[in-house]
Parts: structure tokens; sequence; C-alpha cells
């Protein structure tokens, strides 16, 4: 891989740290790091805003079960704001779309989105690999809806797995090139990374970004 190339991966990377034992500095060398490496973005918990760092910031949002009312999610997406999140990962309620309540992912979506409205970017967690193929459709779609910018496959931190190139291809091809898709969970290697990229990710989540981009 030529440098240019490692650079262009590098931009397309959310530098995570979303483990609950985390300090703040850890976080501050996270974003040393991110800086170093040109990655895109941090991504931390909401407790450990604001970072000071010369990349994007984001965070998450009703994490990581996605099971929060509403308005706690906006009020947490809206404090997150407050403090500098320049971006914002929000977890659907995963049951109600496996139940088929795509109204309720979506007022859900958009109470966040009302509380964090752009220029923050909003992305949408759907936890692709507890859905089957048509719930995963639905809930991009009601992403969209709800005004979303990116869908986005998994938080990481789910029994049933992260992402999976299908559930990648599959959102790509339901939002084509009107939302972002971004790839999260479990991606360790370049290959994986890449693998990604090529079914239609635009954005990837990492939490070992040094290890891939020197694959």
């Amino acid at each position: 891989m030529t440098h240019m190339e490692n650079a262009q991966l590098a931009q397309m990377v959310d530098h995570t740290l979303l483990k609950p034992e985390a300090t703040h500095a850890d976080v501050a060398a996270l974003a040393r790091e991110a800086e170093a490496l040109g990655a895109y973005s941090i991504c931390v918990s909401p407790s450990m805003l604001p970072v000071e760092t010369t990349v994007k910031v984001a965070t998450v949002c009703g994490f990581p079960s996605g099971k929060h009312v509403s308005a706690v999610k906006a009020a947490e997406a809206a404090d997150s704001v407050a403090k500098g999140a320049d971006e914002v990962d929000m977890v659907i309620d995963v049951g109600a779309a496996i139940e088929g309540s795509f109204e309720a992912v979506e007022a859900d979506i958009r109470a966040v989105r009302e509380a964090a409205p752009s220029p923050c970017v909003l992305k949408v967690i759907i936890e692709s690999a507890a859905l089957t193929d048509e719930q995963i459709v639905a809930v991009c779609r009601a992403a969209e809806s709800a005004g979303a910018d990116f869908v986005k496959t998994s938080t990481g931190f789910h029994p049933a797995g992260g992402a999976s190139e299908h559930a990648v291809a599959l959102m790509r091809e339901t939002v084509g090139d009107r939302l972002g898709v971004k790839a999260s969970g479990g991606i360790r290697t370049r290959e994986a990374a890449e693998a990604m990229v090529a079914a239609g990710a635009s954005r990837l989540g990492l939490s070992g970004t040094r290890a891939v981009l020197e694959g």
C-alpha cells in the first residue's frame, strides 16, 4: 500500500474508545494518536467531552442498548453538541425494529436529529447483526426519513456481532449515495477494513486503528 492510500483510509476512520473504564488520560492519548495517524475523528463517550483535538469529535447517544426514551437520547445529544461534539452516533431501539415498529424508530431518530441539528452529523446505529435483511432496509429508510446523515452497522458491544460486508452492502443499496454508511464492530485487520469500503462503507469505526493502517 502506498502512503497516499494509507492516508485515504485513515481519513475514513473514527478512532474509537468507548470502553467503560476509559479515563480522561486515555482519551487524551486517543486524540494524540488520531492526529498522528491522520484519522478523521475520535469517537468517545459523552462523559469524556469536551476533548481538545485538531480532528473531529464524535460521541455516542443511547449507548450501547438503545433502550433509552427519546427525550433522554435527545437531551444527551444536545448536551454533547454543547460540549463540542461534531458528530453523534445514536443507537436505535433495536427491539422496536424487531417488532416492526418502524414509525417509533423513525420518531426516536427524529427526536435526536431535532436536538442535534445540522451541522452536527447524525449517525444511526442499527445493530445490523441483530436484524433481518428486511428490518435493516426498513430501519435505514426510517433513518433517512428522520434526517440522519449516516447509518452505522453496530455498537461493537452486541453479542450478535459487529459489521459484515453483507450488511454494509445492503445498507448502501438502501440509502444510495444520499447517506453515509459507517461500518463498525470487529474490524481488526487491513483486509477487513478494505472489504468494508469495497462493500460500500464511507466511514469506519476502529479501535485498533494503528494496527489496521499498518496492516
